[in-house]
């Protein structure tokens, strides 16, 4: 308990405590009975606040979380999320993890080294997007897929999110918080028809608080290891 609290900021630690304790009121509130929801979201908030450190450990319980979430996809007929999760956001997230282990900065595992894609990357990045997604579409239309649309551009979000993830871009958490905000959407649809998936949607909604804090960790990051003290207002 120790380290964590020289490891993580005071900020960082109450963000962590806010997240679990809504989380947990939410559970208790509206739902009760699905402990697996509610481990799934304990586990990926924790993952978060290590991603927004440049954690690899961050990764390995993204991994973890991928594969409890795909199975509670997969109640609901969420079969975009399931697949996304299980087939995408998972197996992308442990590349991610040696990918992260690969670059440490300075040698030190605890961080990754922020890396810089150029607009010629990104323009291919936001071409393979649209394929994913055209392809995905027919997929999850075949399967009869709950709420279609929503759940189609739920896997552009997710692909933007690992994939910038992988390449160690500050970006990542942009590309999160998005697929956060239609994920929020989805489980308003869901909780319509099952009021116990409102604990899905506070999950979600912290989720998109910690992606967006993650973003400016990063961006602070950056300044740090490239030797600049510049204020983070002024970083393009």
């Amino acid at each position: 308990m120790k380290a964590l609290q020289s490891y993580f900021t005071k900020g960082e630690l109450l963000l962590w405590l806010i997240s679990v304790t809504v989380i947990i009121v939410s559970f208790v509130a509206f739902d009760r009975e699905n402990y697996l929801v509610l481990t799934a979201s304990l586990i990926g908030v924790t993952s978060l606040i290590f991603n927004a450190k440049g954690n690899p450990i961050g990764q390995l319980l993204m991994v973890i979380f991928s594969i409890m979430y795909g199975y509670i996809s997969f109640g609901f007929a969420y079969y975009g999320e399931m697949i996304t999760y299980v087939g995408m956001t998972g197996p992308m997230a442990l590349f991610a993890l040696i990918a992260w282990l690969r670059h440490p900065f300075k040698g030190r595992h605890s961080e990754v080294e922020v890396n810089h894609i150029s607009r010629i990357e990104i323009l291919l990045m936001f071409v393979a997007a649209g394929v994913v997604t055209w392809v995905f579409y027919y997929i999850l239309s075949y399967f009869s897929t709950a709420n279609i649309v929503p759940s189609t551009i739920s896997v552009t979000t997710s692909f933007l999110g690992v994939y910038l993830t992988f390449r160690r871009s500050e970006y990542y958490a942009l590309g999160y918080a998005a697929n956060d905000i239609v994920l929020i959407v989805l489980w308003i649809l869901a909780s319509m028809e099952d009021i116990s998936y409102v604990s899905m949607i506070a999950c979600f909604v912290i989720f998109l608080v910690n992606d967006m804090y993650g973003f400016i960790s990063w961006r602070r990051m950056k300044l740090r290891q490239a030797g600049t003290n510049l204020p983070l207002s002024e970083c393009s």
